[in-house]
């Protein structure tokens, strides 16, 4: 045992050996087998509707969602796809305005709440006196980066945090945020976030 410690030590402080070991290394990593998951693969579910993987290219498409009736459900894999996806098949509910990016989903003309026609829902503006709800549709505005925005669906509210469920996030599709009871006023506190739209 001696003996073949002082070897394996004597190997290890062997410059050549170094360069052999990383060089072992690089070429085991670059020709390991492909781990990476398939665009399209169900990645979660929430209340009985699939989340997509649409892997880390957030601009990626795949071809349009069309319901068998004829509904724009969006580009496949979307953000988009996913909360129009989830407001037809749980509430059978289709969005006059069945086209537009994320930050389109929230209408700025409207006051602090009021019915965004476009979309057949109610809209909450952020850091007001509405606290958001399970199942609101959360809508994020353009940003640096991110020329389209974001929407999500809220599926938990507690007194300091919302979670939201969102696809086109890599594997990242359960977010926690913070929420912030002041006064009178509920706010979501992540950058970008124009309010909320639900089904009443």
């Amino acid at each position: 045992m001696l003996y073949l410690r002082i070897v394996t030590d004597t190997l290890i402080s062997m410059p050549y050996f170094k360069i052999f070991l990383l060089l072992f290394l690089f070429i085991h990593i670059s020709f390991s087998p492909n781990t990476e998951v398939p665009i399209g693969s169900k990645i979660d579910e929430y209340q009985g509707v699939s989340i997509y993987y649409n892997g880390h290219d957030f601009k990626k498409v795949s071809g349009r969602n069309v319901t068998a009736d004829g509904y724009n459900l969006g580009l496949r894999y979307q953000c988009v796809e996913l909360v129009k996806r989830y407001y037809y098949e749980r509430f059978h509910h289709k969005m006059p305005n069945a086209y537009g990016n994320a930050k389109d989903f929230f209408d700025k003309s409207l006051g602090d709440k009021g019915f965004n026609k476009k979309r057949g829902m109610m809209q909450y503006r952020n850091v007001r006196e509405y606290q958001p709800k399970v199942d609101d549709l959360l809508v994020y505005d353009a940003y640096e980066g991110n020329s389209f925005g974001h929407v999500a669906i809220i599926s938990e509210v507690t007194e300091t945090d919302v979670e939201i469920v969102q696809q086109n996030m890599g594997l990242k599709t359960r977010l926690r945020i913070p929420l912030v009871h002041f006064y009178q006023y509920w706010t979501i506190a992540d950058y970008n976030i124009l309010g909320w739209l639900r089904m009443e």
